[in-house]
């Protein structure tokens, strides 16, 4: 079976009759349509998208150089804090040796005094002990002279 023309309307490719206008119509209507009930709500979501992105984005970077300078500020009241707490642990180390040498000087002086203390009563007990044997040598020596002698050369 082959396909022959039966006349010359049959040859021809594009028909250019009512129909061409009207599809050219339809088209436009079609564009027109589309372009309105999709194409423009797609745009302005994705427009809305788009903006909505960027002022997160930025919203994000001005959070992050916040977070940043704050940490940084944190940072440098660490070590500012750190700085005064080691200075005042010094000062009381200072403090705790001034102290502490002042009461061994202390405690040296006062075992001093009790040690020239002591020695003067050890020196005093010491003389008294030599008056008291003083004393019983001199009776102990006038008993003796009494029994070899008698009491009546003795005196």
């Amino acid at each position: 079976m082959s396909f022959r023309p039966k006349n010359k309307e049959e040859l021809k490719v594009f028909d250019f009759d009512a129909t061409l206008p009207f599809m050219a119509l339809q088209f436009l209507v079609l564009t027109v349509l589309l372009n309105a009930v999709f194409y423009k709500p797609l745009t302005k979501v994705l427009d809305d998208r788009d903006e909505y992105i960027r002022t997160t984005q930025v919203s994000a970077q001005e959070r992050l150089a916040k977070a940043q300078k704050l940490a940084q500020e944190y940072d440098q009241k660490l070590g500012e804090t750190r700085k005064q707490s080691q200075a005042v642990i010094a000062t009381a180390q200072a403090d705790a040796k001034k102290i502490a040498s002042a009461k061994v000087a202390e405690a040296q002086k006062e075992a001093q005094v009790s040690r020239e203390k002591a020695g003067q009563e050890i020196e005093q007990q010491k003389q008294e002990a030599m008056r008291s044997l003083e004393l019983e040598v001199d009776t102990l020596s006038r008993q003796i002279l009494e029994k070899l002698l008698g009491t009546a050369l003795a005196k």
